[in-house]
């Protein structure tokens, strides 16, 4: 069988019927807006509302907290605090030239001790990694990433002095441990 609107007169039936629908859907939308337009009218002819006036606010009554008296956005006091600093905390530095140690890849929480050993009468502590791997370290030995190094080794804990930014541009220590798990 053949489907008719393959064939000329098929296509040109097709084509008029679109047409026709077209014409009509047209015909609808463009008929009489009278009573849209009286409507709009109507609603013209209304007299305006009036606006509500603003409320008003009562002023905020301000308080001064006793000892607050400096603007926390001076930077003066930055500055004084720089420029000031020449206690022992200001001569803490970093050295650049020293070859950071395996250990200080890693955050400090993230280092576990796992337990102790002496060899040669040294004694060392044994650090599990985020790895998992064991590394053995002495006293004097780098850990962590804020130049952490070690001070003792009991058999229970690990101290360490870590050496971070005061805020200021320069540097301090900061005493930390690592304690034994299990």
């Amino acid at each position: 069988m053949t489907d008719p609107t393959h064939s000329a007169p098929g296509r040109l039936i097709a084509a008029l019927a679109a047409a026709l629908a077209a014409a009509l859907l047209m015909v609808g939308c463009g008929g009489d807006l009278s009573d849209l337009e009286r409507y709009a009218e109507r609603i013209k002819q209304r007299p305006g509302g009036e606006i509500e006036p603003i409320p008003e606010i009562p002023p905020q009554e301000t308080f001064t907290y006793p000892g607050h008296e400096r603007d926390p956005f001076d930077s003066s006091v930055i500055a004084t605090r720089v420029t000031e600093d020449v206690g022992p905390e200001s001569d803490v530095t970093i050295d650049p030239n020293r070859p950071p140690e395996f250990l200080e890849q890693f955050p400090l929480d993230s280092l576990r001790m796992v337990g102790t050993m002496e060899q040669d009468e040294v004694q060392w502590a044994l650090i599990r990694t985020p790895e998992r791997n064991i590394q053995r370290v002495k006293e004097g030995n780098y850990m962590g990433q804020n130049h952490g190094r070690i001070d003792q080794i009991t058999d229970t804990r690990i101290e360490i002095t870590e050496i971070v930014p005061d805020g200021f541009g320069g540097y301090q220590e900061r005493e930390g441990s690592v304690a034994l798990t299990e």
